[in-house]
């Protein structure tokens, strides 16, 4: 699917590589999710990570109800990969870009869900699971949290999955339909 103007607009921002997939090759992996309970703190404790998220059968049909995606990546420099503190903090100007595309991509009527790095960090306390979400359209899950694993995408997409050095790559996948009912 072409999006009008997007090569134009797309340059104009430090976007490492991206793609514009069909989500019919996207697949969701169980394994990712148990990484996610095992060892992120964030697990179960906010609308955008798991079990929030919905079951990875739900995830599945979330993005695949999207027939496209742009997914996409972006360079940040750190002094020290070890600092996690450090490299979390470039995560903010990634999330930034996601949005000016996202932004860009709505103008050209097109009806968008994110899917990103972040675990979300929106409210200093999370509803969940208690309200409903007070931001679902800022709320960006991380792509791990619907099951997809970034490495096995950037190999089918011929992508680079890291850089080396202190360089970390950030990842975005911006699922996309027209506004109106596809035409089949």
């Amino acid at each position: 699917m072409q999006i009008p103007g997007f090569d134009e607009f797309i340059t104009q921002y430090p976007v490492f590589e991206y793609r514009i997939l069909e989500t019919s090759e996207i697949s969701v992996q169980e394994r990712v999710r148990i990484v996610c309970e095992k060892e992120c703190e964030r697990y179960g404790t906010t609308w955008a990570c798991p079990p929030g998220t919905g079951s990875l059968g739900e995830c599945q049909e979330r993005i695949h109800s999207y027939r496209h995606g742009l997914f996409f990546s972006s360079v940040a420099e750190v002094s020290d990969l070890f600092n996690m503190e450090e490299m979390l903090s470039t995560r903010k100007e990634h999330e930034k870009l996601t949005e000016e595309i996202q932004d860009y991509m709505k103008k050209q009527g097109l009806d968008c869900f994110i899917l990103s790095t972040e675990s979300c960090d929106i409210c200093p306390t999370c509803t969940y699971p208690d309200s409903p979400c007070r931001y679902p359209e800022k709320m960006h899950p991380c792509l791990e949290s619907h099951g997809v694993v970034v490495m096995e995408l950037t190999e089918q997409q011929q992508m680079e999955y890291s850089l080396g050095g202190n360089s970390i790559l950030w990842f975005s996948l911006i699922l996309f339909r027209p506004l109106q009912k596809e035409e089949e």
